[in-house]
């Protein structure tokens, strides 16, 4: 028997986002473990399915142990929703997709002006009601562009027009805003963490801001626009006005912008700490312990592109890994990074499910089995013959 007869097969950890349409995080997972040991049975294999703040948080929450927790609360039209968020000890997550996502909005109908985040609010507080004092709050996925008023809202601030009558929900209806009424804010929060987890970088208002930059991706006009970004300037100097200079600033942070400009509101008013969403999902989930046990990392999501590099999940997991000197691997739905991108993202190879299915709905159709087939492919290209 050789010297590499004798090594011991390496320890692989899978961390991987969600194939957005096809799989979720805690499938890929599955999949990548089946298919690796299609080849070497008998791997050592761990899963932490990750993800960065946007859709799917609360699943890769639970599938690292925090319990998932129910609620009724609002949805983005106003109509009632079941919504979960994950709880362990006092740590919440709360992903503001499961309240107030596009996920609940009927093919081909958006609501820019009128869609409302006071649903996130109510999870925010049933976390609260549930114990929480550190509250990771994800954002992504979003219908709204209310600068997060809705929420607010829901916790207690009263935003009034001119009458002193509360307003209509929806970005929109920030246009009459005359006063922000802050006393009634729930008091709790003073108290709690609130941990803004996001993978954009925007400010609230102008051109690069939370209106003209995600609007069009919730279905609003350039007059839309126009009127959500003056309204959202409004509401900016209301809080201001009852929150002191640190409101005023935090338009110009970065994650203000994020959700429709939610993260202002969470920035302005909750005291919130604004952290890329796969760092703060790392710490949560216990990325560093279970680097500690790998070898190997294999990480992924539907498509390893530009916006990978940009803070989504496999590029922060390639990331931490690489400073443990683990090799890391990706798989994928679709691949448009150049070999030169990945080395330097800190990615060795990656396998592409289109490489195996050229046909988009195919490939999605079928995502499972072929996961399948590129990870074994992985483990004979990668781990070698001691598999």
């Amino acid at each position: 028997m050789s010297e590499a007869d004798d090594r011991p097969a390496p320890r692989v950890l899978i961390a991987a986002d969600k194939f957005k349409g096809s799989l979720t995080a805690v499938q890929v997972a599955a999949h990548v473990t089946a298919g690796l040991r299609a080849v070497a049975p008998d791997l050592a294999v761990e899963s932490l399915p990750v993800a960065d703040g946007g859709d799917g948080t609360v699943d890769a929450a639970v599938a690292a142990g925090f319990g998932r927790r129910t609620v009724r609360v609002t949805g983005p039209l106003g109509e009632p929703v079941e919504a979960a968020y994950a709880l362990r000890g006092a740590t919440a997550v709360v992903e503001m997709a499961e309240a107030s996502g596009l996920r609940y909005l009927p093919p081909g109908v958006f609501a820019p002006l009128t869609a409302t985040t006071y649903g996130t609010g109510e999870l925010l507080r049933a976390a609260l009601d549930a114990g929480a004092r550190t509250v990771v709050l994800g954002v992504g996925g979003s219908a709204t562009t209310d600068g997060g008023a809705g929420m607010l809202s829901a916790l207690g601030v009263r935003l009034l027009d001119r009458a002193g009558v509360p307003l209509a929900p929806g970005g929109a209806a920030l246009a009459d805003l005359a006063e922000a009424d802050v006393t009634g804010l729930d008091p709790r929060l003073a108290a709690a963490r609130i941990v803004l987890a996001g993978d954009v970088d925007n400010p609230l208002l102008g051109p690069k801001g939370a209106a003209a930059v995600y609007g069009p991706q919730k279905g609003a006009s350039p007059a839309d626009v126009a009127v959500l970004d003056a309204a959202l300037g409004r509401y900016a100097r209301a809080l201001a006005a009852a929150l002191g200079p640190e409101a005023a600033r935090a338009a110009e942070a970065p994650g203000a912008g994020a959700a429709g400009g939610m993260g202002y509101g969470a920035l302005a008013a909750l005291g919130a700490a604004f952290r890329p969403g796969i760092e703060v999902m790392l710490d949560v989930l216990g990325f560093a312990a279970a680097l500690e046990r790998a070898d190997l990392v294999v990480t992924g999501e539907g498509s390893l592109d530009e916006q990978t590099l940009h803070g989504k999940a496999p590029a922060g997991v390639a990331r931490a890994a690489r400073a443990r000197g683990l090799d890391v691997v990706a798989v994928c739905g679709r691949l448009a990074l150049t070999p030169a991108q990945l080395a330097a993202a800190g990615i060795r190879r990656a396998y592409a499910l289109a490489d195996l299915e050229p046909d988009p709905a195919r490939s999605m159709s079928l995502a499972g089995p072929l996961l399948e087939q590129a990870a074994a492919q992985l483990a004979r290209d990668v781990l070698g013959p001691a598999s």
